[in-house]
């Protein structure tokens, strides 16, 4: 019997899909049995005819249309019947020991709901793509050590959150906490799950012995467009207004005002402030949208110890994104 399931997000990837799944097919002896799924959101570049002459054995979900990441995902965990889920990138290339590396690490920890994988820069397997994500005071999500010396990192710890570009869940959780949010469609989902999470008492690790080598950018098409850009600001703004309580985010507003203007001189010198801010609008706008009520996580006072944890978390990455560390 299968232990767990890999989901694959596929939108037109079929430039990287045959890679991604002949390195999941190579696996180091003694890999759990798992299988493959992967939710095809309505492509037209035929990856469905690669997936079915080239790889008959994976489960295929075929969407007619683009209905987003968090949809897609979604689908593929509920469809899996396995105690673990790992959620996994189209434009990836896993090493031999990935999966095995994920259910090790998971299963040693039982306050565990994910944990995230080293990921490598394609073009450069030295250097970080990401080790985990943190969240900061200033509203700013962003990837440990993009960019750094990958053997820098080497030790596992907890993150604020996997990145779910190549992460490992405990689907279980997700019965408790809800599964991820489709009103963000994408971008920062896995930040607002890893969050949601913490709000419930569960922890998010980094294993560095689970490696991949990411692409990046390749459904939006580069690291910054105006589709990322404005989608991106926008689930920022709902990932503040719906995890905090009112009194959390009254505290944290000064410093989030400091980061949101920060960001948006940021995008002004990419010619694109004026779409970080209709970006900010949407954000606020969604909040209060029916389905933006619905993702509301309601306070309560049983849980006050995890929210003063993640507030410490908060002003520390705040001091190491400052100190670039």
């Amino acid at each position: 019997m299968e232990k767990l399931t890999v989901v694959i997000p596929n939108y037109n990837g079929i430039k990287f899909l045959e890679e991604c799944l002949d390195s999941l097919y190579h696996q180091d002896p003694g890999t759990p049995a798992y299988r493959v799924c992967v939710v095809d959101n309505g492509s037209s570049d035929g990856s469905l005819e690669l997936l079915q002459t080239k790889f008959p054995q994976v489960h295929v979900e075929a969407l007619l249309q683009n209905t987003g990441f968090c949809r897609a995902v979604n689908l593929g965990i509920r469809l899996s019947n396995t105690p673990y889920v790992i959620l996994l990138n189209n434009d990836t290339k896993v090493k031999p020991g990935f999966i095995k590396s994920l259910c090790d690490s998971i299963e040693q920890r039982e306050d565990a709901f994910s944990v995230s994988a080293k990921m490598l820069m394609w073009d450069n397997t030295e250097l970080l793509d990401d080790a985990g994500d943190r969240y900061c005071v200033l509203g700013w999500a962003y990837g440990r050590g993009k960019g750094k010396a990958a053997d820098r990192y080497n030790s596992s710890c907890r993150i604020f959150s996997a990145c779910g570009g190549a992460a490992i869940y405990r689907k279980a959780i997700f019965e408790e906490i809800g599964y991820f949010d489709e009103a963000h469609f994408a971008y920062l989902e896995d930040l607002d799950i890893g969050y949601r999470a913490q709000i419930f008492g569960y922890r998010n690790y980094y294993e560095p012995s689970a490696e991949v080598i990411h692409y990046g950018s390749a459904s939006s098409g580069s690291r910054y467009n105006e589709f990322k850009t404005v989608l991106s600001a926008e689930n920022n703004i709902y990932v503040v207004g719906k995890n905090m309580p009112v009194l959390q985010w009254i505290w944290n507003l000064p410093f989030l005002l400091i980061g949101f203007f920060i960001k948006f001189l940021f995008f002004c010198r990419k010619k694109m402030g004026f779409s970080y801010l209709r970006g900010i609008g949407k954000g606020i706008r969604k909040l209060f949208t029916d389905a933006g009520k619905a993702g509301k996580v309601r306070f309560s006072p049983v849980r006050l110890k995890n929210y003063l944890y993640i507030q410490g978390q908060l002003y520390a990455n705040t001091v190491r994104i400052l100190k670039k560390n």
